[in-house]
């Protein structure tokens, strides 16, 4: 019998993994409705949904293996990190969804978000004050008005899957809907400039580079009390605080 291994879990989710099938179990609904709503539109490689009973997906294990992960190495050649970019660009470039996604919030509200949570972590004593008006000040970039595409909205590299050359499918669409494109492309390469490259030409359109900074910072600055708070370490070497301390 397989054995079951845990792949994340914290108070708001889990996913268990037991041989070739993921469970994953959500306290929010709304999340697996919209997972498994997304899987559907998306025209890249998704899973196969197996069964949705709320509050449980099952879905089937994508072949071959991630490009990486945060705070770890990265792998595959850049052909591979390339056409990783221009699936993506399919991504964006497919009829929008109904609903916005984690990348659409409007300027107004993730303007409050970010300028609250960069108090928030001035006050509490979890970052310099000066790291966070640096990254605050490049984060500026991010907040402009966008075009809405059809966006993943938590494009971590962990949620990408490669065999060689080929991506095999991407997980973890509990965040799409539309959004700012720029925010796929820097959650994707977030820790991994050395191939920002290989992603935009594989994309195939020039993009503003000075956003794609912005949303690393603005990023790192929202997550860093969430990922503390649920057991996680920001603070790994590679990981969001070193994405931070990168501008000073």
């Amino acid at each position: 019998m397989d054995e079951v291994e845990v792949v994340v879990a914290h108070s708001e989710r889990a996913t268990l993994r037991v041989g070739d099938v993921f469970l994953k179990v959500d306290a929010d609904q709304a999340r697996i409705d919209v997972e498994v709503e997304a899987m559907s539109l998306a025209p890249v490689p998704t899973p196969e949904v197996l069964w949705h009973k709320p509050p449980a997906l099952a879905i089937a294990a994508l072949p071959g293996t991630t490009l990486g992960r945060l705070g770890g190495p990265s792998t595959g050649s850049p052909a591979a990190w390339a056409a990783a970019g221009a699936t993506i660009r399919k991504l964006h470039d497919a009829p929008l969804p109904s609903r916005p996604g984690r990348a659409g919030r409007s300027i107004a509200a993730l303007t409050a978000e970010l300028d609250e949570e960069c108090e928030l972590l001035v006050t509490s004593g979890t970052l310099p004050a000066d790291l966070v008006t640096r990254n605050r000040q490049v984060a500026e970039a991010a907040l402009r008005p966008w075009t809405p595409a059809f966006t993943h909205g938590d494009l971590q590299i962990a949620h990408v899957f490669v065999d060689g050359d080929e991506v095999t499918g991407i997980i973890d669409w509990s965040e799409a809907g539309q959004g700012d494109a720029l925010y796929d492309l820097a959650t994707f390469t977030l820790g991994h400039e050395e191939h920002l490259d290989d992603v935009i030409a594989g994309y195939g359109i020039d993009v503003d580079l000075d956003v794609i900074y912005a949303w690393w910072s603005l990023r790192s600055l929202l997550a860093v009390r969430w990922l503390i708070e649920h057991g996680f370490d920001p603070f790994a070497p590679g990981c969001e605080v070193d994405v931070l301390e990168a501008w000073m």
